[in-house]
């Protein structure tokens, strides 16, 4: 079973969310969000960076650890439900945010309208 995320609210009633391991381990913990289509923007982001993010060592010269094979990535599968709805909650959440800065509030449009008429 692959790893999971699951969202939750914190102690100041912010949205989180967690990674989670095939074991139920906890993986990583997200920052504060002030709603959840930025809690879905944020999955987003990791799953499409955790891939190919780059690894710093920052261990000092000298240290050894056993060594580890990293397998080869898994093919490309079909994205799941869950996948197309967190991309469809973002497009939508990006959508109002641009819609909201661009378009004229609604008495300007009337009023313009009005005019184009006379």
């Amino acid at each position: 079973m692959a790893g999971k995320f699951e969202v939750f609210l914190d102690s100041q009633s912010k949205f989180r969310f967690r990674l989670l391991g095939a074991d139920g381990a906890v993986l990583a913990v997200s920052q504060a969000f002030n709603d959840k289509a930025a809690v879905v923007a944020g999955i987003a982001a990791v799953r499409e960076c955790a891939g190919t993010g780059l690894v710093t060592d920052l261990c000092p010269a000298g240290s050894q650890a056993p060594a580890v094979t990293v397998a080869a990535s898994a093919p490309a599968t079909e994205p799941t439900l869950d996948d197309r709805a967190a991309a469809r909650l973002h497009a939508l959440a990006s959508a109002k945010v641009i819609r909201r800065h661009t378009a004229p509030a609604h008495w300007d449009w009337r009023r313009s309208r009005a005019e184009l008429a006379n």
